[in-house]
């Protein structure tokens, strides 16, 4: 692909049996980027059901359309990692495969993204839901969730559940990876030196299948995860910067 045909941005896009919810959600992104070059990465981690056959059977329709499917399941910051590797755009844009994001919200969070005022070292964006559409105990536990590790880590961020984020692509391969990264992506940011900025956006009821996570799921890893991040900021020495002398 020559330079000039580059997108501007990279939806990426991690789905594991969501058969019922990714042409319904292909058709939202191609409608909300209608004015922006862009591509559509959708990265499918082994899924049990027909999402492979679904969205190849949608390639012929929307050519920003690409399909790239694991051999194994690896999870979803595995996926998200498959999807931004592939990416051919300096921007990444990526929400859940589960339809809660609203993909009408990309354009705004990728207007505060690359606006004239925006900070030299922006790198991420991220979305905040004002109005969850959960279960009461599942906005129990994302709010006490969200509480300690924002006062562990200290990232500024209300909502790191929040599948929907602008960032850059390099400024993500420059991050440590492991498993469950897509929690603490701000924090991250922030130890490489990188500043980072939210906004409110829509979320929505699901509709079709079923949540991969419960509460007492993310407990047991975010406690590792957690004390992982915690060591990495400790470790963390940045220079401001360098200069070729």
């Amino acid at each position: 692909m020559a330079k000039s045909q580059l997108p501007e941005i990279s939806i990426v896009v991690p789905v594991y049996n969501e058969a019922e919810n990714v042409e319904k959600l292909v058709r939202e992104i191609h409608a909300a980027l209608s004015g922006t070059t862009h591509e559509m990465n959708f990265v499918n981690d082994a899924s049990l059901d027909k999402t492979e056959q679904v969205l190849q059977g949608l390639k012929s329709e929307f050519s920003t359309l690409r399909v790239l499917s694991h051999r194994k399941n690896a999870g979803q910051s595995r996926a998200l990692r498959t999807g931004i590797l592939a990416a051919r755009a300096p921007l990444i844009a990526t929400l859940d495969g589960d339809g809660q994001n609203d993909p009408a919200d990309i354009p705004a969070l990728l207007t505060q993204f690359t606006r004239m005022d925006a900070p030299d070292n922006l790198g991420l964006v991220g979305g905040r839901r004002a109005k969850r559409q959960d279960s009461w105990a599942k906005k129990i536990g994302s709010r006490f969730g969200n509480g300690v590790r924002k006062k562990l880590l200290k990232d500024n961020a209300d909502d790191t559940g929040c599948g929907l984020k602008v960032f850059s692509r390099e400024a993500f391969l420059r991050l440590p990876y492991f498993d469950h990264i897509h929690r603490y992506i701000p924090a991250l940011m922030l130890r490489e030196g990188y500043t980072t900025e939210f906004a409110d956006v829509n979320h929505r009821h699901r509709e079709f299948g079923v949540s991969k996570y419960t509460n007492f799921g993310r407990l047991m890893v975010s406690i590792a995860d957690l004390r992982g991040v915690m060591w990495l900021n400790r470790r963390g020495r940045n220079p401001q910067g360098w200069d070729e002398v």
